[in-house]
C-alpha cells in the first residue's frame, strides 16, 4: 500500500472532471446565436481553457476575443483571440491593459449583436478597470487578503472600486446581447459574487461595503469611501448566465476517485469556510475518530478557507490546513490528510497544496522544523518542501474552490 500514490492519483482524477471544457461544451450545445457580430470575452483562472473550446465550437461564427488570465496560464496562441497573462491575488498593469483590450473588443456593438462573456475564479484581480490609483488598489487588495476577509466581503469592497464590477461591464456592452458562461469558485455560486459579478446585478449595498470596513479597521482614502457609497447596477437586461462546474462537483469527482481506489467515500460538505488551521484539525480529529475502522474510508470536505497573516512566511490555505494536520495524525498507520486548489495554485506560491501523513511531524522533527512556530510564522511551503509533501500540479485550466481528504487505508 502507498496511501501518497492514492492521493495524487485522487488529486489527477478529481481535477480532470472539472476541467472547463465539457462544461463550455455543455453551455454551447444547440445554443443559437443571432446574425450579428460574436465577440468572446474570457476573464479568470480558467480563461484560456474555456476561451479554447468557446474558438473551437465557434470557429468562423467568431470574429473577435480577448482572454485575460493568470501569469503561466496561457498555453498557446488562440486564432483570432488577443491573450493576457496579468496579476492574481493583487491586479497589476496588466490587468488594466487586459481589460482594456476587452472593453475595446465589444465597444460599438448594436442589439443585434452578442458578447459571449467566460467568467471563472480570479476575475477580480484579473478583470480590472479601477476607480482608485493603481497603488491604493493594490494596497487595498493586500489589506482585504491579510485581515481575513471571506471571498463574498473582499467582492463586496472591490466591486465599488472597479469600472467593469458589479454589473457594469454588462452596461459597457449594451445595446449588445451578453450570453455569461460561469465557472463558480464562491461557495453557493453567488453570480453576483463570482468575480465580483462583471456581468449580473449586484445584490450587496453600500451599507454592507462601509460596515466591511468597519470591520476590519481597513484604511481606505476620501475617494475610496465615496465610491463604496454609490450604488451598483441592481438590474441587468442585456444578460443571459449559464453557471457550469462549482466545488460540489469538484467533491463528487474526489468521491469517485476515492471509491475506484477502494475507499468507502464519506461527504462531509461543500461549503468549508473556516480558518485554514482550525480545517485541519477538524480533518485529523475526525481521522483519529476512525482508526478503528476495518475497512478504508475516505472524508471529503470542499470549500475554501482563509488565512490570517500574522507572519512573513510563504505558504498558502491548503498547505496550512494538511501542516496543521499533520499535528493530529502524528503517528496514526496508514493515515495522511490532504488539501489542493483546483487550479493548481495554493497562495502567491508554485504548489496546489499540501499532504502530511503519520510521519510528517517526526520527519520534520528530525529536520528541526517545529509545525507550531511554522504556522505561526505562515511557512507552511519550506517545511512540506523538506518532507515531500508539497503537491505540485501546475496550472490546470480550472478553478472551483478546494477539497480536501482524509484518507484511511486498511
Amino acid at each position: 500500500m502507498n496511501i501518497r500514490k492514492d492521493a495524487d492519483q485522487i488529486i489527477r482524477e478529481s481535477i480532470g472532471k472539472v476541467l472547463p471544457d465539457e462544461a463550455v461544451s455543455r453551455a454551447l450545445a444547440g445554443k443559437q446565436f443571432g446574425a450579428g457580430k460574436i465577440r468572446v470575452v474570457a476573464a479568470g483562472k480558467a480563461a484560456w481553457q474555456m476561451a479554447c473550446k468557446a474558438a473551437e465550437i465557434l470557429g468562423n461564427r467568431m470574429d473577435a476575443g480577448v482572454v485575460v488570465t493568470k501569469y503561466g496560464h496561457v498555453k498557446a496562441e488562440i486564432p483570432g483571440m488577443k491573450c493576457f497573462e496579468a496579476g492574481h491575488p493583487v491586479p497589476d498593469q496588466n490587468s488594466f491593459i487586459g481589460t482594456q483590450a476587452a472593453l475595446e473588443a465589444v465597444e460599438g456593438l448594436t442589439a443585434e449583436d452578442t458578447v459571449l462573456f467566460l467568467l471563472s475564479g480570479g476575475g477580480s484581480a484579473l478583470f480590472e478597470k479601477p476607480l482608485v490609483a493603481e497603488e491604493e488598489l493594490s494596497d487595498i487588495t493586500k489589506q482585504l487578503l491579510a485581515c481575513g476577509a471571506d471571498i463574498v466581503e473582499m467582492n463586496t469592497i472591490r466591486k465599488r472600486l472597479s469600472a467593469v464590477k458589479g454589473g457594469k461591464f454588462a452596461k459597457f456592452c449594451e445595446p449588445a446581447h451578453v450570453y455569461s458562461i460561469v465557472l463558480s469558485d464562491i461557495l453557493g455560486d453567488p453570480l453576483d459574487m463570482i468575480a465580483s459579478g462583471p456581468a449580473y446585478p449586484d445584490s450587496s449595498t453600500c451599507t454592507q461595503a462601509l460596515a466591511i470596513v468597519e470591520k476590519y479597521g481597513l484604511k481606505f482614502s476620501e475617494q475610496a469611501l465615496e465610491l463604496l457609497a454609490q450604488e451598483t447596477p441592481k438590474e441587468l437586461n442585456n444578460v443571459e448566465t449559464i453557471i457550469t462546474g462549482s466545488v460540489r462537483d469538484l467533491c463528487r469527482a474526489a468521491s469517485e476517485a476515492c471509491e475506484d481506489l477502494g475507499y468507502e467515500p464519506v461527504f462531509l460538505t461543500d461549503q468549508l469556510a473556516c480558518e485554514a488551521r482550525e480545517a485541519g484539525a477538524f480533518l485529523a480529529a475526525i481521522a483519529k475518530s476512525h482508526q478503528d475502522s476495518k475497512k478504508s474510508l475516505a472524508f471529503i470536505a470542499g470549500g475554501e478557507t482563509v488565512v490570517h497573516l500574522i507572519g512573513k512566511g510563504m505558504g498558502g490555505r491548503n498547505q496550512e490546513i494538511a501542516l496543521s494536520a499533520a499535528l493530529g495524525i502524528d503517528s496514526l498507520k496508514d493515515t495522511a490528510v490532504f488539501s489542493v486548489g483546483s487550479d493548481g495554485t495554493d497562495g502567491p506560491t508554485d504548489a496546489a497544496g499540501g499532504y502530511v501523513d503519520g510521519d510528517t511531524k517526526a520527519a520534520l522533527a528530525k529536520e528541526g522544523v517545529n509545525i507550531y512556530q511554522v504556522l505561526r510564522e505562515n511557512d507552511a511551503y519550506p517545511a512540506l518542501k523538506k518532507s515531500g509533501g508539497l503537491i505540485m500540479t501546475g496550472a490546470t485550466g480550472t478553478n472551483v474552490n478546494d477539497v480536501a481528504v482524509v484518507l484511511i487505508r486498511r
